[in-house]
């Protein structure tokens, strides 16, 4: 995702990029409460145990943690409640096909402002094995180690 002035970047999932590999993204709006948005703009928000699942024909994001807003009150929501998540229902159909046929996983990858309103970027994503992250670890690590060497060689 570009980041420009339209486009405020609140929180990345890094681990899901650790933990998956990351097939296709697709952008989703949230139904929040007031009191929510104030604490996600604070950037008190946490999606990293978060993932998406589809039920009854809505998609539902399950185990995202935004902070009780400090001057909330009575107004403040349960932090990890569930949310719903706001596509078109041809959209939702499509995921819930791919979900159970492929066995792929409903992955948040990012939060972010889209011209004032809360978005996230679903992934669909496929499990990675122990060996699978060893594997990414070692070629990153060898990245860091290879720039390293061409850096001091200047």
């Amino acid at each position: 995702m570009v980041q420009d002035s339209k486009n405020k970047l609140i929180v990345e999932n890094r681990k899901a990029y650790h933990d998956y590999y990351i097939e296709e993204r697709m952008e989703a709006g949230i139904e929040l409460a007031g009191t929510e948005v104030k604490s996600i703009r604070q950037g008190r928000v946490n999606i990293n145990d978060s993932y998406a699942s589809v039920s009854n024909g809505e998609i539902w994001l399950y185990g995202m943690h935004i902070s009780p807003y400090e001057q909330g009150n009575r107004f403040n929501k349960d932090p990890l409640r569930d949310r719903r998540l706001l596509m078109h229902k041809r959209e939702i159909l499509r995921l819930y096909g791919i979900v159970r046929q492929e066995g792929l996983t409903l992955v948040p990858t990012k939060l972010y402002f889209k011209n004032g309103r809360v978005k996230v970027e679903i992934s669909l994503a496929r499990g990675k094995k122990n060996y699978d992250k060893r594997d990414s670890e070692a070629k990153k690590q060898a990245n860091r180690e290879i720039d390293r060497r061409m850096k001091d060689e200047r």
